[in-house]
């Protein structure tokens, strides 16, 4: 005789919650939150970088662009969608959206700081935020080399998700029980409309199910304690997560060893 099956949990993990959680952050920023909410200093703030990996083998001279421009001339199926041609659409960077994680076997972690010394270009160029802008001299015509899978926009990759929540819940007085909410923009696909914003509540414990929604592949815009000490921001344009929140937390992420973290101090 089979046996019956468990009893399910009643209560998901994360569950819908009031469209209205996120006034408080409209007021904060003085935003609309259309890419998410970038949260001012708590009183301190640090800004998380996304990974980004390299081939063993390097870098390599063959750029996505010319890997695709090939690929064409060879009879490859041209990307058109909704009658618009992609490959004729501008130049293919690379880059990408959404979620990442490593990329397996053959590739390694590049921190941005040794990037930074290989090309001379800097960390984050003084007056803007982390994005596609930075390390222009690492790509031919915009477009990366191949063999560097340079960070996503939007979203934190699977890791550094990971780790992320782990400092938050060691420092969190309620650990893994605290309670959290979560904001994602109307930007990303899955998550509603223009006109009722998409928000759920759950504990901090059970942030990964976030990541394994098979229906987002973003990680929120926001995310924040419910007693407001600490707010996470990764906007939907850019390739770093803003952590604002007090100083031995901020201290915590800068001086950790997985999480690459940095201060802007034009963009706190």
């Amino acid at each position: 005789m089979t046996p019956p099956d468990p009893t399910p949990d009643p209560t998901p993990a994360w569950t819908p919650a009031d469209p209205g959680a996120v006034s408080w952050l409209a007021a904060l920023t003085g935003d609309d939150g259309l890419t998410g909410f970038l949260a001012p200093p708590l009183p301190d703030v640090a800004w998380v970088l996304n990974a980004m990996y390299e081939h063993e083998s390097g870098p390599g001279a063959t750029t996505y662009e010319q890997r695709r421009a090939a690929q064409l001339a060879a009879g490859a199926e041209r990307d058109i969608v909704g009658g618009i041609d992609f490959d004729a659409a501008g130049v293919m960077t690379g880059g990408d959206l959404g979620h990442a994680e490593h990329p397996g076997p053959g590739w390694r972690r590049l921190r941005w700081a040794e990037l930074a010394r290989r090309t001379g270009d800097p960390l984050v160029p003084e007056g803007l935020l982390p994005s596609h802008r930075c390390f222009p001299s690492a790509r031919a015509g915009g477009s990366w080399p191949v063999g560097i899978q340079p960070p996503t926009e939007g979203s934190l990759d699977r890791e550094t998700w990971q780790r992320l929540v782990a400092l938050l819940t060691g420092w969190s007085p309620d650990g893994a029980a605290t309670r959290c909410l979560a904001y994602y923009c109307p930007l990303i696909p899955g998550t509603g409309d223009f006109d009722r914003p998409h928000v759920r509540a759950g504990r901090l414990g059970d942030a990964q199910v976030l990541y394994d929604d098979t229906g987002v592949a973003f990680t929120p815009s926001n995310l924040w304690a419910e007693d407001r000490s600490w707010v996470v921001c990764t906007d939907h344009d850019l390739w770093a997560t803003k952590v604002a929140g007090p100083a031995p937390l901020i201290a915590a992420l800068l001086d950790d060893g997985e999480i690459e973290a940095v201060r802007l101090p034009w963009a706190r």
